[in-house]
């Protein structure tokens, strides 16, 4: 799990600064499948007696004006059931929230995203790296000058929100 609190100029929505970041894991109550491992470099033997800052986690919670995930819908899901309290957050979709299509990408996967834009997280596929990329990549610049951040804060309201 992981969670990340930055500032953003509410003007500009420019993203100005990380304010504060957690990381942690927590040993699942059923094991991480083969295919998951591969994928995430995640295995029984890394999580094992492993639990979450719950207390540090919900600080952070507290905090966010908003919560941002590149696949809200999903990610959302699994987060309520370990903090309830994420259900009356407003979340925004960084995946669905930004035209991507219309951009001429051919693809709205993050690690695809990532790549177009030439940033290149240290380890693909997990939490604090995806966190890390997904806050790089929202204040990359389109060719208007927009930060894809001000894009998704302007669609507030609308179809990247997931209630």
């Amino acid at each position: 799990f992981a969670i990340t609190l930055f500032c953003y100029n509410k003007n500009t929505c420019n993203i100005v600064g990380i304010i504060d970041s957690y990381c942690g894991l927590r040993e699942p109550s059923v094991p991480i499948s083969p295919e998951a491992s591969r994928v995430n470099g995640i295995y029984m033997k890394d999580v094992k007696g492993k639990d979450l800052d719950y207390g540090r986690i919900n600080k952070l919670l507290d905090k966010a004006e908003f919560l941002i995930s590149h696949n809200a819908d999903f990610d959302r899901k699994f987060v309520r059931v370990l903090f309830p309290s994420v259900e009356d957050k407003e979340w925004l979709c960084s995946m669905n929230g930004i035209d991507w299509y219309g951009k001429g990408f051919s693809s709205k996967g993050l690690q695809n995203l990532l790549s177009y834009h030439g940033i290149c997280p240290s380890i693909s596929h997990r939490a604090s790296n995806d966190v890390e990329s997904a806050i790089k990549l929202l204040a990359c610049s389109q060719r208007s000058g927009e930060s894809y951040f001000s894009e998704l804060m302007k669609g507030r309201n609308t179809k990247n929100v997931s209630k």
